[in-house]
């Protein structure tokens, strides 16, 4: 047995609403990490834990430093090493333990990292009654007495999310495809390679092209997040130069998947969201679909007309997951590219989506471009886009006063959502900076959701 433990009280300010995000030498460092994890053993009273770390170079130190914290509270941890945060995901729901930790910053800045936590099933920890107890054992730092986990290495355990990853694939439907990837110098790179030897193995017909793929905690080619416009055009010009038939890029832990169609155009993540949900409507009629309320036309069309149930659910992983569990959803998308998964734990995934997607071209002999062309016709969006404002709530309550009147419902679930019968347009608060987001959509009328951004962002500026 340890003796008591007392680290004495430390102000803990990297715990966000359901995960740990901080600023590294500021609110974020090795004795944070041992304190988490300390105090994820003892408040889960955690048996067996699973730990995973991306590729920046301070998540080894961090990820040493918690697994401390998690043995010395005495829990036996299972350490995958350099792992994705959905591999975290995988083994911590397959092998049955009490709960998983992946050490990220996914896409932000270098100078930050943190925690994406689970408990048992991979389930998200509830914001209100599961992570309070863990901030305030971690803060107070009085610690119980407990005998010394173990540490079981457990980077041999990818082949068997490799494995489980080929399964939602049928191979022999699959034609001959060449595909981009870029792993932007992040973890992707070896669960790829995994994934793509499991294929070959099946005798799956697909061609790799792989750009910014090894490992790189530099990020020479900047902080992976393909969200960003100024970090897609290497994708577009390899997906052209190559003559490719999709393009397929991760941030840096590889939970989020963005696609490029054949002549490198980048698919904003709600077209994905419809497409994907109308593919499981097809092999499994009437089932529910979770989606996010910021960009909603397309998605709902696309459900309905395969005939589904479009449930939508709050924005961030915490609630998708949660939502599509009370309800049962086969799957959930949101447009920033998270995309959930029934038989996946419930759990977003950055490689059953690209999956997916080459066997659904191979299925419909169609290109991503002949699927989507029209979609994104049919109901053009503005994407979002972020307004830096010294007072958002002051220039939120001004768009409010100016159109509520004219709207024919509004929905308060995420922000404030106003529609207007052909067009509607979604408003959130930034939880951390001075930062409004809109989201604006039409029905068919790309003119009306230029001319409507131009008028909204006067008014949020005024």
């Amino acid at each position: 047995m340890t003796d008591t433990t007392s680290l004495g009280h430390r102000e803990i300010t990297c715990f966000k609403a359901y995960d740990v995000r901080g600023e590294l030498g500021k609110n974020l460092d090795q004795d944070v990490a041992y304190r988490i994890g300390r105090a994820f053993a003892q408040a889960r009273d955690a048996k067996r834990v699973v730990v995973g770390r991306d590729s920046r170079e301070t998540s080894p130190q961090l990820a040493a430093a918690l697994i401390e914290g998690l043995t010395d509270g005495g829990a036996d941890v299972l350490d995958l090493g350099l792992a994705g945060t959905e591999e975290v995901y995988f083994h911590t729901g397959f092998h049955d333990t009490d709960g998983g930790i992946e050490v990220t910053a996914s896409h932000n800045p270098i100078n930050y990292n943190g925690m994406k936590i689970v408990g048992r099933g991979s389930a998200p920890l509830d914001p209100a009654t599961e992570l309070p107890p863990i901030v305030a054992l971690a803060t107070g730092g009085d610690f119980k007495a407990a005998t010394k986990g173990s540490v079981t290495d457990f980077s041999h355990a990818r082949a068997e999310y490799a494995k489980a990853m080929a399964d939602f694939v049928q191979i022999d439907a699959l034609r001959p495809m060449k595909i981009v990837v870029n792993a932007g110098n992040g973890t992707a790179g070896p669960t790829f390679d995994a994934i793509a030897a499991e294929l070959e193995r099946r005798g799956a017909p697909l061609t790799f092209v792989r750009m910014h793929h090894d490992v790189d905690s530099s990020f020479p080619n900047g902080i992976p997040n393909p969200l960003l416009p100024e970090n897609q055009p290497p994708t577009v010009q390899k997906v052209q130069a190559e003559n490719a038939d999709l393009g397929v890029a991760w941030d840096g832990d590889f939970d989020r998947c963005f696609f490029f169609d054949e002549n490198g155009r980048f698919i904003p993540g709600e077209y994905i969201v419809g497409l994907l949900g109308a593919a499981f409507l097809e092999k499994s009629p009437g089932e529910k679909i979770v989606h996010d309320p910021r960009v909603i036309m397309n998605t709902r069309a696309m459900i309905e007309e395969a005939g589904g149930e479009a449930v939508v659910s709050k924005t961030g992983h915490a609630f998708i997951k949660r939502k599509m569990r009370d309800v049962g959803a086969i799957y959930g998308g949101e447009m920033s590219a998270h995309h959930y998964f029934r038989d996946f734990y419930y759990c977003d995934s950055g490689m059953i989506p690209w999956l997916l997607m080459v066997e659904l071209l191979s299925r419909k002999g169609k290109t991503l471009a002949e699927l989507l062309s029209e979609r994104m016709r049919l109901y053009p969006s503005s994407g979002e886009t972020n307004y830096h404002i010294d007072d958002p709530d002051a220039a939120i309550a001004r768009l409010i006063d100016r159109y509520q009147s004219q709207a024919e419902s509004r929905d308060d679930l995420d922000g404030v959502s106003l529609n207007f019968g052909n067009w509607r347009f979604n408003l959130r608060k930034s939880n951390t900076e001075p930062v409004v987001r809109l989201n604006l959509e039409a029905d068919g009328d790309e003119a009306l959701v230029k001319e409507k951004q131009a008028e909204l962002a006067a008014l949020l500026k005024a």
